[in-house]
């Protein structure tokens, strides 16, 4: 008989093993991980200027703007590049994840102990490390698990974490630095991150799942394991081992030949129960396979710098993250100067606006599965336009919280579409990995949104109609996005098909001439 256990380890077979190393399971950790992540990052949008202005401070908005800069400042996009290298070479994800989300625990409790400004920036640069971990090992941890038919689906259920910790980060802070102070959104977060954390220690990754043959990667199947047998292993072109079942079907495992056997040995001991007969594995297993690749930075770079699918998905995800961002510290002042609002008001318009967002990441992922991330992708883009010139009006606040809604809903359904895409050129570049991908989409991702804050910031302070500014200016990046998504975005991109079908039609005016 086999041991049972929590963790599991090589010779013990982890206790609900098949649930907790589901695609669906990851998904939902992935995507909780994600909303606690923007939640610690927004409770402070409505607290930190009407904090800032009771301290004494001036330029308020800059100031918030550098705070969350230092959220994802440069150190913080130079920390990303190191884990999104190691994750892929040792294959890691579980554990560091968990030493992040340790780290985002400490750094909200140095943010809400700080007594000067600068403490206050470290401990958000801090917090922004924490976060780099979260995003690109989760994203990678969740990629692995997923069975790429639907890889779009469960990247926009776990992306929609984004909206429900934007949704709720900025009213949970209002309401609780009215009732207990400044400490008590910090408390609110803490205990958040402690719940992700439960929930980080009970998935199980996939390569660890395979050792007992359960591969959450492949839908619908039903012999995963009904026994702790070996597989039978067969080793293909490219190093990756096939598990062949008694039907002589063969399910990819993205797993060296060697590891496998090493585990295996450790995992079954001699004493198993009776194995069923199986077929034979080709002569092919027993050749030793060829070593993954591990590429240094700079291959892996000139690797996607030559894929401009990759190059258009990460520049359309650093604009998102500039124009969404650059709104953050001047939205509470532009409702506080044109309708009044206190911190809660502030909060609640963050929440009824961000709300719709909810259900945009898994439309936009379900149908880039269907049909691919072109038609999505521009479809948000060209539809979020109107209603960023909507918002500039100043009339009625429900007309602002409407299309404030309906542009987020529309903007924010880019990125499920975009991060799919990512996945799928990662999978057709030899040596590059959804770690390497994860880590580049963090890397742009953290650079617009450390431009995003210190622009918007500048902007509404230094303009009289600042507001208005932002709006222009985030209306003409994204209608660049547009054409550049028309014309590369996907594997048979918008503009191609447009050609293909012009240069049809004129030869068929030409044959009917």
């Amino acid at each position: 008989m086999f041991k049972l256990s929590l963790c599991g380890g090589p010779s013990t077979k982890p206790v609900g093993l098949k649930w907790r190393s589901s695609s669906w399971m990851i998904t939902a950790v992935i995507g909780l991980g994600i909303a606690v992540d923007l939640l610690v990052y927004s409770l402070i949008i409505p607290v930190m200027p009407f904090q800032l202005e009771r301290l004494g401070h001036s330029g308020i908005a800059a100031l918030t703007g550098w705070l969350l800069f230092a959220y994802a400042s440069l150190t913080n996009v130079l920390a990303t590049i190191p884990i999104a290298m190691l994750s892929e070479r040792y294959n890691a994800r579980k554990k560091p994840l968990i030493f992040g989300l340790l780290l985002l625990i400490g750094s909200q409790v140095m943010l809400m102990e700080a007594t000067t400004y600068p403490v206050m920036c470290v401990s958000r640069i801090l917090q922004g490390i924490g976060s780099s971990m979260v995003w690109v090992l989760g994203l990678a941890f969740l990629c692995d698990s997923a069975p790429p038919s639907i890889v779009g689906l469960q990247l926009g259920c776990a992306i929609g974490g984004l909206s429900v910790g934007l949704a709720l980060g900025p009213p949970i802070g209002g309401i609780l630095y009215n009732r207990f102070g400044y400490r008590g959104p910090f408390i609110f977060g803490i205990c958040a991150t402690f719940l992700d954390l439960v929930g980080r220690m009970i998935i199980i990754e996939r390569k660890d799942a395979l050792l007992w043959g359960v591969d959450p990667a492949v839908l619908n199947r039903d012999d995963d394991v009904k026994d702790s047998s070996p597989p039978e292993l067969v080793e293909d072109s490219r190093g990756l081992v096939h598990r062949v079942t008694t039907d002589g079907r063969g399910v990819k495992k993205g797993f060296e030949l060697e590891e496998f056997r090493t585990a295996q040995r450790d995992t079954y001991p001699s004493e198993r129960p009776t194995e069923r007969p199986t077929e034979r594995p080709t002569e092919r297993s027993t050749e030793r396979p060829t070593a993954k690749k591990n590429l240094s930075l700079v291959a892996v770079t000139a690797k996607l710098a030559q894929s401009p699918r990759a190059l258009v998905a990460l520049f359309i995800i650093f604009i998102y993250g500039v124009v969404y961002s650059s709104q953050e510290p001047s939205i509470p002042l532009h409702l506080q100067r044109i309708w009044k609002l206190n911190p809660t008001d502030v909060g609640m318009v963050f929440i009824a606006a961000v709300v719709p967002t909810l259900i945009s990441s898994p439309i936009t992922g379900f149908y880039a599965d269907k049909n691919g991330a072109e038609w999505v992708t521009a479809l948000c883009l060209l539809l979020a336009l109107p209603w960023w010139l909507i918002v500039t009006i100043q009339r009625r606040l429900q007309l602002f919280v409407i299309s404030f809604a309906i542009q987020s809903f529309f903007s924010s359904g880019v990125i499920s579409p975009l991060t799919a895409e990512l996945a799928a050129v990662s999978r057709g570049i030899e040596g590059v990995g959804y770690g390497h991908v994860y880590g580049a989409f963090n890397l742009v991702y953290d650079l617009g949104t450390a431009v995003g804050p210190i622009v918007g910031g500048q902007i509404f302070d230094q303009f009289r109609h600042g507001w208005k500014v932002l709006c222009l200016i985030a209306t003409g990046l994204l209608a660049f996005c547009f054409i550049l998504a028309v014309c590369f975005v996907g594997t048979d991109p918008l503009l191609h098909r447009l050609l293909r079908r012009c240069r049809a039609s004129s030869s068929t005016i030409a044959a009917a001439v």
